[in-house]
């Protein structure tokens, strides 16, 4: 069952555990999510990408819902672009949208995410929101500290808006980290002893399980994941291969041909074995077993 995901995530919240977001882009992906679910009987939060193709996930990923009818989960647009795309999101069955404006100044980022949450919610779908801006992990040292959320005004900003969840930035960075990951959790625990909402924290893989733990425990319900389900895939992809990939790049002899038994198809379901693995690991580190 699809669920806006305000919804999945103030009973989070409630009762202090947090759902992993993994990024999914194809049929092999939607189907581990819904099947590390349902195995764990844990909440989960599909996050689609536009890049991906919005009509394309809406479409598997309902009918995954149907193939898995125990599944709670939400559908929820990442980081949605132009009003159109976030539309888009709405109209092909997205339960969530999450507006990210992080980069506007605050009014011009209060008025664009208003208006989506006026039209989401009149159609029942969530709206997630960023304030404060979390960087890129290359940067990190740079950028870190300049996009740190402000609590003052996170609560004019939830009010002016009317979002169902906050994106905080509390020293997290996507991608992967140039740097040693440090995280703000007094600030954190301060957003969340004022703040109502559920909160969002982007850029989870390249924390440390010791820190995202610590990030649920301390007010944090829903971690969006790429990079470590990414490489995860990457790993069991690598051992189907049966190719050492670094000689590959000094010794062109194995050349095209290095490997004769590998085909596509394979090779697809051995890269999603690892990626679920990864997912399966999050949800029981953030406490998401058996909350359905």
């Amino acid at each position: 069952m699809i669920i806006p995901m305000g919804e999945l995530l103030r009973r989070a919240k409630k009762e202090g555990y947090g759902v992993a977001a993994p990024n999914v882009f194809n049929d092999k992906t939607i189907e581990a999510a819904f099947q590390v679910a349902d195995e764990l009987k844990a909440p989960i939060i599909l996050d689609g990408a536009g890049c991906h193709g919005i009509e394309e996930i809406g479409y598997i990923a309902r009918f995954y819902e149907r193939k898995y009818p125990n599944v709670v989960a939400a559908l929820n647009l990442d980081h949605g672009g132009p009003f159109e795309e976030v539309m888009l999101a709405i109209r092909n069955g997205f339960s969530s949208v999450m507006i990210d404006r992080s980069t506007l100044p605050y009014e011009e980022n209060v008025r664009e995410v208003k208006e989506v949450v006026k039209i989401a919610h009149a159609v029942g779908v969530s709206v997630e929101a960023e304030l404060g801006h979390v960087g890129f992990g290359f940067e990190y040292e740079e950028t870190r500290d300049s996009g740190l959320t402000k609590k003052e005004e996170a609560l004019s900003y939830i009010a002016e808006t009317g979002i169902d969840c906050l994106a905080v930035a509390v020293g997290t960075s996507h991608g992967v980290y140039k740097g040693t990951p440090h995280l703000e959790f007094d600030l954190l625990a301060d957003l969340h002893r004022s703040i109502e909402i559920p909160l969002v924290l982007h850029g989870g893989s390249g924390t440390g399980d010791d820190n995202l733990k610590r990030a649920v425990e301390t007010g944090i319900q829903k971690i969006n994941l790429f990079t470590d389900l990414s490489a995860g895939g990457m790993d069991t992809l690598r051992k189907y291969l049966g190719v050492d990939f670094d000689s590959i790049q000094k010794d062109a002899d194995l050349g095209e041909f290095g490997n004769k038994n590998a085909n596509l198809y394979d090779a697809i379901v051995e890269g999603t074995a690892g990626w679920k693995a990864a997912l399966a690991h999050y949800v029981q580190l953030f406490g998401g077993v058996n909350r359905v």
